[in-house]
């Protein structure tokens, strides 16, 4: 099994972009851990134990809210339940929860990977975010994550903010690189309808910046990265030689993994593969009514199209082969010319594997969009009907 996967919903506040689930009130998060240990141990005995868990990861919402002692209890239920040989336990954090006792805390809980959601050390563009943390406190958990022995760690940055200029997002980048991060997420930002970003987009309150301005923040990055050995592995990941996060990449390999806790999925490859996740719902979870539901039995069809569109996104890129022997899916001709076509203007490399130059990645879902209704256009004029 790659992993597991534990959804800790709570958050301080709402950053202005964040469409998961979460919940800001704090009252109840030990009544959610002992929720959390009973769905974990629910699976004693089953099916599901009989493969060793190679990864964890706490995400959320924002799960440095919890206190180490409960995630210890949370990882020691997960061992008493599963066969675990994780090479890579990863808790996301937020800057203002750290302390150096917390990052010794969870070292000693067994976490040995930090992931850190910095966005940028803009004091203006936090306030835009809405973030719960500070210029000075960011710079100051990096300090802190740099001393006390946590070898691998990730720092996230988000780019293209409406109104970010190309000096901000290149001291953002200055800052983060003084501190020498084995691992960096650059998110695009992206506009999601329910959130209070996309409400002010709808109303005219705020113009997110134009595509070439966001083409130039992604090549900043690309180039500043790249210089100091931290090389692009996945549209939104970079990483030094060995320091790729091992609980995403499964996820585009479409590995076993189980999640728990509200809004949590799960994949998991049987006669038939399927996916579901629990409902988003605190309430019921506590309940012990918020488990499993909206159950989706997947065709190999379906598996093919999410490997070309993970597969595009990686610099390992797309084995024809893999999609032939793991998906008895294979590329027609009207593919295979139009692959020809984007390798001559310098978009992809189309040979055993499906490559994208940096020049195609910018493309990613336009590119993989257009493979996609070329395979089901084919399909329709072979369909009898």
């Amino acid at each position: 099994m790659s992993g597991i996967y534990l959804h800790i919903p709570f958050c301080k506040q709402a950053c202005s972009y964040c469409d998961f689930y979460f919940v800001t009130r704090q009252n109840q998060r030990s009544a959610f851990v002992d929720a959390l240990l009973q769905e974990i141990r629910s699976y004693r005995g089953t099916d599901f134990t009989n493969e060793p868990v190679r990864t964890i990861y706490f995400g959320g919402g924002t799960p440095s809210l919890l206190k180490p002692a409960q995630i210890e209890s949370i990882l020691s239920a997960i061992r008493r339940t599963f066969s675990v040989e994780a090479e890579e336990i990863t808790l996301e954090m937020n800057p203002d929860d750290v302390s150096a006792g917390y990052l010794a805390d969870l070292k000693k809980a067994g976490i040995n990977r930090a992931s850190m959601g910095v966005q940028t050390f803009q004091p203006e563009l936090l306030k835009f975010m809405n973030r719960a943390h500070s210029r000075q406190e960011a710079l100051r958990c990096l300090e802190l994550l740099s001393g006390t022995g946590f070898d691998s760690f990730t720092v996230d940055l988000i780019y293209g903010n409406p109104g970010q200029s190309m000096d901000q997002l290149s001291e953002d980048l200055d800052l983060l690189l003084d501190f020498d991060p084995p691992h960096v997420s650059a998110y695009s930002l992206t506009v999601e309808p329910k959130t209070r970003l996309g409400k002010q987009v709808e109303l005219g309150r705020i113009t997110p910046p134009e595509d070439d301005t966001v083409a130039e923040h992604f090549e900043l990055i690309n180039e500043r990265l790249s210089a100091e050995d931290i090389h692009r592995y996945e549209v939104s990941n970079y990483s030094r030689p060995g320091a790729e996060a091992v609980h995403n990449s499964n996820y585009w390999r479409h590995e076993n993994y189980l999640g728990f806790g509200p809004g949590a999925h799960s994949f998991w490859w049987d006669e038939q593969p399927c996916r579901w996740k629990n409902a988003s719902d605190l309430g019921a979870y506590l309940q012990g009514t918020g488990g499993e539901n909206d159950r989706e039995q997947l065709t190999m069809n379906q598996l093919a199209e999410e490997r070309i569109m993970m597969g595009l996104r990686t610099r390992e890129g797309l084995s024809i082969r893999m999609l032939n022997d793991m998906y008895n899916y294979r590329l027609n001709k009207a593919q295979k010319d139009y692959l020809n076509r984007q390798e001559q203007k310098n978009m992809l490399q189309f040979g055993e594997k499906i490559r994208l130059t940096n020049k195609g990645i910018l493309l990613a879902d336009a590119i993989t969009l257009d493979l996609l209704t070329l395979h089901e256009k084919s399909e329709q004029n072979t369909d009898p009907a």
